[in-house]
């Protein structure tokens, strides 16, 4: 409930700004034809996530199908992005293939640990992007913030696999039920990729090439709405307007994802109306793509209730 509040008093600050009749450029001719390449690339997107979990089910020694993985996926986006559960669309991947492979653990761990790289590949984009382009590294509290967020997630990676890679702290939590699991979890996951250090590079490349999809989708959408913010400019703020987002304060990143795009594209000349609806935008996007998990989802739960009656 607290996220809801959180959600709504966020996006009543911020929709008010809002002005729709100034949101689109007259005659733009190219308007949908950009909505509907970021609404292509949103799938591609989906599939190469599909492949960075198929990779890590790999070093776990689990098999699944890319086509099972993609299925699984996109009935999880529909759980998050159109019922906005408040279980999440993870918990459902792992009951779905787990269901499949009857390795619990195993199929946990995967999905932590897929998770777990965008702590990494989305701070590293960010300060990539900076580097090369050293105009927006003076853009004063945008510059700062998006600093800020990709080194305190890199902290934050940091400390958490150091806990798991402890024999004394993470070996003892593997076993273990709640949120301790999590960190038991890493600890499987490193351990196997310290085993099999290729499929670690896979795991990152596809990883890498999944969020630059997301920020392919972001920047068609800006341009949609005739921002031309820039491509770099997409690449050093939008991954920190992902890691933001998915803080728990809010439901599916409302306000907050909107929110940071105001700072962030400020400096470069976006209005607080056309940030907004870029933010509204992008969600939209993946609205669209989430609904093609309602077939997944439900077919998934007849066969689930199929077993246990049987």
């Amino acid at each position: 409930m607290a996220r809801i509040v959180a959600s709504g008093v966020i996006l009543a600050i911020l929709v008010p700004r809002v002005h729709l009749s100034s949101l689109l450029p007259p005659g733009h001719p190219h308007t949908f034809l950009w909505v509907a390449a970021a609404l292509g690339v949103t799938f591609v997107g989906i599939v190469l996530s599909a492949i960075r979990w198929q990779r890590v089910l790999a070093a776990l020694g689990l098999e699944a199908r890319l086509s099972t993985l993609v299925k699984h996926y996109l009935a999880s986006l529909f759980v998050g992005n159109v019922l906005i559960s408040t279980v999440g669309g993870d918990v459902l991947r792992v009951s779905r293939l787990s269901s499949a492979n009857h390795d619990v653990p195993g199929t946990f761990a995967s999905v932590v640990v897929e998770r777990l790289t965008g702590w990494l590949v989305l701070p590293a984009i960010t300060l990539g992007a900076l580097a090369v382009n050293p105009g927006l590294r003076h853009l004063h509290r945008a510059s700062g913030l998006a600093v800020t967020v990709a080194i305190v997630t890199l902290v934050l990676l940091a400390g958490l696999l150091t806990a798991a890679t402890s024999k004394r702290i993470g070996g003892r939590l593997a076993s273990t039920e709640g949120w301790r699991r999590f960190t038991g979890a890493i600890h499987l996951g490193l351990a196997r990729f310290k085993e099999r250090p290729a499929l670690a590079l896979e795991v990152l490349t596809a990883g890498f090439a999944y969020q630059l999809a997301v920020m392919v989708t972001a920047y068609f959408a800006s341009e949609a709405l005739g921002l031309h913010v820039g491509w770099t400019a997409i690449l050093a703020f939008f991954p920190a307007v992902a890691i933001l987002q998915v803080l728990p304060i809010s439901i599916g990143g409302f306000g907050v994802r909107e929110g940071a795009l105001v700072v962030f594209l400020h400096p470069l000349g976006v209005t607080a109306t056309h940030a907004v609806a870029l933010g509204l935008l992008f969600y939209a996007i993946n609205l669209v793509v989430s609904l093609l998990g309602a077939p997944a989802f439900a077919v998934g739960g007849r066969s689930a209730r199929t077993r246990v009656l049987a």
